[in-house]
């Protein structure tokens, strides 16, 4: 079967003063048409009207005639375009119920980014040139882009920490389904240990936060002694967004590593349908679970699994999975979070997590079967399980 996977490959450039200039003007200009046509298509729908792509690219139109946003036309056309079909999609995902209503860009919170279509940049022999720029992009190439790629789409951002990044979109022959394999394999998430895996493995959780959180914590005290819009302020934050910007390359750089072993070793991986998003509300492990990533760790998971032919089953996150003997199926009434290891009414005695990640293998591969009680890639959010248990407390 031959695939076609699009893939951002994602590098680091360091701009010219004239093309830092052009970028951060052009950053403006696509968060202020943003903005602009989210409050016409906003005050539209107070009236009860429809606005689509097609009508607010005709205001755009309009809004570069008037004296007052005639600075709309310094920069390229095309990433003000792209930003209307992103706030089309935006209202795409509302009105489908899968996302909630778009908010509007802010100039210190929203990431800074703009995207090129074909039309507005020029991929020749190495050399990225955009719109309204004369001289290349200085790319540091930290890995080569598939031979003969053609780049889609181009997207430049800037973070908080000042990094520049240029993202080209293209397709990657490389990415084929890997043979297959009969071995499948439960992973159950927790904070002591990032994964266990139902063959006993047990994965540390590198705890990335916790190794920068005095440095952190220094450079905070001494942003908030700062005033606020002085120049000593604005380094002072760049020096704590430089500090985040570190522990979040850490902590992608290791769950690539890890979900990249995952799928290439197992045809087949059972996890648990967390919610996340309730979860880290809990004021006490909000920090560590947040750390951990549960959330990024299955995105990462699940595309992968889809680009090389695997298979990824949540199983339902009502699923007593660490009170439930893996040896006889008796299910024990309670199971406090500070109990790791217990002896059931047969004689087996369990490690908690183990003995989780077994009964959530057993559940995946039951649902491979019967159909029911897991979330396949997330594809049917409303499915009920039939062994969907509310135990008493929530489970781990």
């Amino acid at each position: 079967m031959t695939t076609h996977v699009k893939r951002a490959y994602r590098y680091r450039f360091c701009p010219t003063d004239a093309q830092a200039a052009e970028l951060s003007r052009t950053f403006g200009c696509v968060r202020k048409v943003y903005n602009m046509a989210l409050a016409a298509r906003t005050e539209a729908w107070t009236r009860q009207e429809r606005v689509n792509y097609n009508q607010t690219s005709a205001m755009l139109t309009a809004w570069k005639k008037t004296e007052e946003l005639a600075y709309l036309n310094e920069v390229s056309s095309v990433p003000l375009q792209q930003t209307l079909r992103h706030l089309q999609t935006a209202f795409t995902h509302f009105f489908g119920k899968r996302a909630k209503y778009p908010r509007f860009k802010s100039r210190k919170k929203t990431r800074k980014s703009a995207e090129y279509t074909t039309s507005a940049f020029r991929f020749r022999n190495g050399e990225l040139r955009l719109a309204k720029m004369s001289e290349p992009l200085r790319i540091v190439w930290s890995r080569p882009l598939p031979e003969g790629a053609k780049p889609s789409t181009v997207t430049v951002s800037q973070d908080s920490a000042g990094r520049w990044f240029v993202s080209l979109l293209c397709e990657d022959p490389s990415v084929q389904p890997l043979p297959a394999t009969g071995q499948a394999v439960g992973v159950d998430v927790g904070l002591n240990h990032l994964l266990t895996l139902s063959t006993g493995e047990k994965i540390a959780n590198p705890r990335h936060e916790r190794r920068d959180r005095a440095a952190l914590a220094r450079q905070q005290r001494r942003l908030a002694k700062k005033e606020k819009g002085s120049a000593n302020r604005a380094r002072a934050r760049l020096k704590v967004a430089k500090i985040h910007a570190r522990i979040a390359d850490r902590r992608r750089d290791g769950l690539h590593k890890l979900t990249t072993r995952l799928v290439r070793e197992n045809q087949t991986i059972v996890i648990e349908d967390l919610t996340v998003r309730s979860m880290v509300k809990n004021r006490k492990l909000a920090r560590a679970i947040s750390d951990a990533a549960w959330s990024e760790f299955r995105s990462m998971l699940e595309y992968k699994a889809q680009w090389y032919g695997r298979e990824v089953i949540a199983v339902d996150r009502w699923f007593p999975s660490s009170r439930l003997c893996s040896a006889c199926n008796t299910l024990q009434d309670t199971m406090p979070l500070n109990v790791r290891t217990w002896t059931c009414d047969c004689g087996v005695t369990h490690d908690r997590d183990v003995n989780a990640a077994n009964n959530l293998l057993a559940a995946g591969l039951a649902v491979t079967v019967c159909g029911a009680g897991a979330r396949p890639q997330r594809s049917t959010p409303d499915r009920q399980s039939a062994t969907k248990q509310k135990p008493s407390r929530r489970e781990p």
